[in-house]
Order: structure tokens, then C-alpha cells, then sequence
């Protein structure tokens, strides 16, 4: 019989769900720099104003420690590498078979 823990794979849909927010926020971000997406419309504005307040706080951590290379933000892969990283730890120590 298999024990599941359901409070690790909780978590770890939570990891999933916050980093494909990070996927969506980074690639609006592109669109929006590249003139593809027009930042005026009502629509991308609310998107980007609440998955912003969601990621902002996530990446100004790693801005802080880890400046911008040339004109390069890394901080989006930081902090999904780091996101992963604990998801892996997640469930290599607590995870129950």
C-alpha cells in the first residue's frame, strides 16, 4: 500500500502553478517590450498588474543579491531553478512510499 502524503503534493502543485505564472508573466513581459502586445489594453494591464504582484516580490529578492548581466534579468530562471530545486527536495525527504 502506498502512503501518499497530500500535504507535499499540495505544496508542490503550488510550486507548479506559481512557476507557470513566472512562464506567463516573463513572456507577456517579451511581448509587451517587443510592441506585440499593446500594455494600454485593459486586459494585459490586469494580467500583468496581478501576476506582477504575485512574481515582483520573488524576483526583488534575487535582485538584490544578483545584478542584471549587460541588459539581461536572470532573476525569472533564479528563481524558477530555486522553485524546482525545493519541489526536488520536497520529494526526495518527505515524500512517503
Amino acid at each position: 500500500m502506498i502512503n501518499i502524503n497530500p500535504l507535499i503534493i499540495l505544496i508542490s502543485q503550488i510550486i507548479s502553478l506559481y512557476n507557470f505564472v513566472l512562464i506567463i508573466y516573463c513572456v507577456a513581459g517579451w511581448l509587451i517590450n517587443f510592441n506585440i502586445l499593446n500594455r494600454d489594453n485593459k486586459f494585459v494591464y490586469k494580467i500583468m498588474f496581478t501576476f506582477g504582484k504575485i512574481i515582483e516580490p520573488a524576483l526583488n529578492m534575487v535582485r538584490k543579491f544578483i545584478p542584471n548581466i549587460g541588459s539581461i534579468d536572470i532573476s525569472p530562471i533564479i528563481v524558477f531553478l530555486v522553485l524546482n530545486f525545493f519541489r526536488n527536495v520536497l520529494y526526495t525527504y518527505f515524500y512517503v512510499k
